[in-house]
């Protein structure tokens, strides 16, 4: 396809209340939403790092920036074939996997509206309903995690994943664990502890987690290799898995037995399932992360969670859990019908989320336009 056109926003998303983790708090999710076109037909891409540079070295004004000076100039009015031809095009500009995954999901969604076929069905998924889990922060009070726990659980949630932090750690894991004595749960770190904390992590493996998510340093795969030598908990790593190269070394360096994907934070739906794919040759499980996006950005979520080789409930929010309302339309929602909540993928490829334009203009932070 052609690249005709190419519309970049910059949007900021309040939250109904903060989201707290290891690296701070976020009162609004800031966001990057680009619209490519080719052919009369246009798709979505969304990437969603935050407005600071807490979970990974970048943040929304600065892949805004990349992408307006960098990755636009050099796409637009190129023929790109495929998301390997889109990511050797951007493979000169190092790094930057947010601002990548931006344009790369754009690319696939409009390429799925060019094939007319699903998004899921595009990449390779093999099933229209993904089972989900529960994920908590940080909160007032243990009473009330406690209390949100049990909602989780009589909803039907089949795994819980608690944010882990100085401060909120082994008591909370005490007492979430005392009161759900056979609940599938794991936690997440996000790096916010190092080697030397080995002794905590040894004290953990007598709760019986599923796994600990990126327990170090938010770009090392060699401690994590000996702290997983030490426990017994699988660990899973996040945040250092930015690239298919980085996960090989992982692999390579027993440095985890779980990977989470995140198409923002690998570089787009191309990367997440060559990632994938890696992982289940070598037998590692993966599952799929989100990071709060509008629907547009978890709709990619959804479609990449389909796939074989992701074997534990992802991290896929409805949209109410943290919107008034989404930016997006038609918003996430689950199916509830069934036993465990899920997401239900529709076979229509015209059926996806886009921005509404009301709300896009009133989250709108910056744009511009190439063509």
């Amino acid at each position: 396809m052609l690249i005709e056109r190419i519309e970049i926003f910059h949007v900021a998303m309040p939250l109904i209340y903060p989201w707290r983790t290891a690296y701070g708090e976020d009162a609004s999710i800031e966001s990057l939403l680009i619209k490519v076109s080719s052919e009369d037909q246009y798709g979505w891409g969304e990437a969603t790092p935050f407005a600071a540079p807490c979970y990974s070295p970048e943040w929304a004004a600065g892949i805004f920036a990349m992408v307006n000076q960098w990755l636009a100039p050099a796409l637009i009015n190129q023929e790109i074939s495929s998301g390997e031809v889109l990511n050797q095009a951007m493979g000169m500009f190092k790094g930057n996997h947010f601002a990548k995954a931006a344009m790369d999901t754009a690319w696939w969604s409009l390429h799925s509206k060019l094939q007319q076929k699903p998004l899921y069905q595009t990449l390779g998924g093999t099933r229209n309903r993904v089972p989900v889990g529960a994920d908590f922060g940080v909160m007032d009070s243990l009473d009330e995690l406690v209390g949100a726990v049990g909602g989780a659980v009589d909803d039907g949630f089949p795994r819980v994943k608690l944010k882990f932090r100085p401060g909120w750690d082994l008591d909370m894991l005490e007492a979430v664990r005392s009161t759900f004595p056979d609940l599938t749960i794991h936690i997440d770190c996000n790096s916010g502890y190092r080697l030397q904390d080995s002794a905590m992590f040894q004290e953990i493996d007598r709760f019986h987690l599923a796994m600990i998510e990126q327990p170090l340093q938010h770009d090392d795969v060699v401690d994590h290799a000996k702290l997983a030598q030490k426990i017994e908990t699988p660990i899973c790593l996040d945040e250092s898995i930015n690239s298919i190269d980085r996960a090989r070394q992982a692999i390579e360096m027993q440095s985890c037995r779980w990977i989470n994907v995140k198409p923002g934070r690998v570089g787009g739906l191309t990367q997440a399932v060559a990632i994938h794919d890696l992982c289940q040759d070598a037998g590692i499980p993966c599952w799929v992360g989100g990071m709060l996006e509008s629907a547009v950005g978890a709709s990619f979520c959804v479609a990449l969670a389909t796939l074989n080789n992701f074997t534990y409930p992802p991290d896929i929010f409805p949209s109410s859990r943290f919107y008034h309302r989404d930016l997006a339309d038609p918003p996430l929602v689950l199916d509830t019908s069934s036993d465990v909540p899920h997401v239900v993928v529709s076979d229509d490829f015209r059926k996806v989320p886009e921005p509404l334009p009301e709300e896009l203009e009133k989250c709108c932070v910056q744009r511009a336009v190439f063509e």
